[in-house]
């Protein structure tokens, strides 16, 4: 206890001496604009308040509802809850909760009044899209944090422990998150995953494979053949720069990438680099020109291949079309089929991600970046949590905190922690272009390298995978880019979400994903039509992309070709890490 308040003062201190009044917490003010979108809330709220009165009157007919159920429980009747935790609600999931009548009136109150909150707010009129949406995100972080779940005395999992090991787990808790505060220089960076079980290299990211060229962004892995005869067409993946590549090769069960080559393609990924301030001033065209597009000419010194099918995700799924685009205006034909993993090219609703870009946000953000030439990754890895706060922040805080246990090894959540960096210029336009003004679906609404890009031009075929619970590119907005390109295009939606949905093998038996071969403006009526398959959707793809694979050749060893192998994969790009 004594090298706890130790830890502790010091901590205390530190965090005041940045409370300078210009570049601490303090001196921010409020960046996100949350006090002004809530202050309109008020004011609409406030010309209305019958609406208001009447809420609050169905509010206490609930609890007086809820009073009666509970003294007639604890009579000894049975009764009918009133209010319900959603079936995916794994907070309660502890019989306690419903076998106590005191833990289960709790839960009740909570859920009650969380419910009318969350309601009340939604039904306030007057508000512009952008503060509506802000305040039913914050009120429902708000709602999140208050669970009876997060706190000792209202979490019965919580006492128990702490009756059963006489406060110990309090203790270890307590030092946990001094560990925590400490790692993130006094900020609380939430330990999700075990960090010494996983090393990139020893096991995960384990696909044999060699590192065959590489420019300032990026480094281009070829992967060893496993198969006597490939495909005539090598397969090039283009991941997201958000996170590191490696989200498709965890571990042998469930790599994509060893997956793909043992389908018989040979497979190119792009490792993109950490960047740091030297690299402040490169942008989105950089990234085209020094990613796929060097790759590009890399494979065919590597393969004598000119004719290469490519993979895009996520945010590497937006530069593949804008790629793609701007080698349609250039008459560059290199790319003979493209398959794009829950990519955004249609801004128009971004899903909640769209609560934290505004002006204001924007304005804020960019003078953060200008001030150090990045984005930090935790910041964004902060925003991303946010999006799922009950999964990824407050259960967290329950078995690490109130606990007092150590987290899993999970290797989702081990590359989840990684994150990275991204370079200011390129941050800015990828916001304001995209996102805020949404050009990138506007003929010639956007330059790159000069040229203005058009995606209804781009005629080769597509596949286009979405996830159903998607909370970074939701479904609905992504199959906006079956309407966006020319020429033919597949949809296929896999259930689960954003990562899970498509890291999903072939052989796990989990999930299902739907088929539906005509294309509907509307995605509903998409859905509607479609037909679900069972597991996952990888062989789905593969009978897709053997159709572009232009036929068998003897497969290509890394080094076999004009380029010689710089170093094994992964390589040390990814083996960046933040400061």
């Amino acid at each position: 206890m004594a090298s706890i308040a130790e830890r502790s003062q010091r901590l205390v201190q530190a965090f005041l001496a940045r409370q300078d009044g210009s570049n601490g917490a303090l001196g921010h003010g409020d960046p996100l604009n949350i006090g002004e979108a809530f202050l309109e809330m008020t004011r609409q709220m406030m010309a209305d308040p019958t609406k208001l009165v009447q809420a609050q009157v169905a509010l206490w007919q609930d609890y007086m509802t809820l009073w009666q159920n509970t003294t007639r429980r604890f009579l000894g009747e049975t009764t009918e809850p009133i209010a319900t935790p959603d079936k995916d609600d794994r907070r309660f999931k502890d019989p306690s909760w419903s076998d106590d009548g005191v833990f289960d009136f709790i839960k009740q109150s909570y859920l009650l009044t969380s419910r009318w909150m969350v309601d009340t707010v939604r039904d306030v009129e007057g508000l512009d899209d952008q503060t509506a949406k802000k305040v039913d995100f914050y009120t429902r972080q708000f709602a999140d944090a208050m669970a009876p779940t997060n706190f000792v005395m209202t979490n019965p999992e919580v006492l128990q422990a702490t009756v059963d090991s006489r406060g110990e787990n309090l203790v270890k808790g307590l030092e946990n998150m001094l560990e925590d505060l400490e790692r993130g220089e006094g900020k609380l960076k939430i330990r999700m995953v075990d960090d010494e079980a996983f090393e990139v290299g020893k096991n995960i990211a384990t696909t044999p494979g060699k590192v065959i060229a590489q420019t300032d962004l990026m480094q281009l892995i070829q992967y060893t053949p496993t198969t006597e005869k490939v495909h005539k067409r090598p397969l090039l993946i283009i991941p997201p720069w958000i996170n590191k590549f490696y989200i498709l090769d965890l571990r042998p069960k469930n790599s994509f990438i060893r997956w793909a080559v043992e389908q018989g393609h040979t497979v190119f990924v792009i490792s993109w680099v950490n960047p740091d301030e030297k690299l402040a001033d490169k942008g989105f065209e950089d990234y085209m020109l020094e990613g796929p597009l060097a790759a590009l000419d890399a494979i065919e010194a590597a393969t004598g291949e000119k004719e290469v099918n490519a993979i895009g995700y996520c945010l590497g799924g937006t530069l593949l079309g804008a790629t793609l685009a701007y080698m349609t205006a250039t008459n560059d034909e290199r790319i003979t089929a493209a398959t794009f993993f829950v990519s955004l090219v249609d801004f128009r609703e971004p899903g909640e991600l769209g609560v934290f870009i505004d002006d204001e946000q924007l304005s804020a953000l960019e003078a953060r970046m200008d001030e150090r030439g990045y984005l930090e990754g935790s910041e964004m890895a902060t925003t991303f949590n946010m999006l799922r706060a009950n999964d990824l922040i407050w259960s967290f805080v329950i078995n690490n905190y109130l606990m007092g246990k150590d987290p899993f090894p999970f290797d989702l959540l081990y590359w989840n922690s990684d994150s990275t960096r991204m370079p200011a210029a390129m941050h800015k336009f990828y916001l304001r272009q995209m996102y805020v003004e949404n050009k990138l679906v506007e003929p010639g609404g956007i330059e790159l390298n000069g040229v203005p890009i058009d995606l209804s031009k781009v005629k080769v075929p597509k596949f286009l995978l979405s996830t159903r619970e998607d909370h970074i590119a939701p479904w609905k907005s992504t199959y906006a880019g079956v309407h966006a390109y020319g020429g033919p295009t597949k949809f296929c939606l896999a259930a689960s979400g954003h990562i899970a949905g498509v890291v999903n093998p072939a052989d796990s038996g989990k999930y299902s994903h739907w088929i539906n071969n005509k294309k509907p403006k509307d995605p509903e009526s998409w859905l509607e039509g479609a037909t679900e398959k069972p597991g996952s959707w990888w062989p789905e793809w593969d009978k897709w992309i053997s159709r572009h694979g232009g036929g068998k050749v003897p497969a290509r060893v890394p080094g076999d070709g004009d380029l010689t192998p710089i170093e094994d994969a992964p390589g040390s790009y990814v083996s960046v890490l933040l400061k």
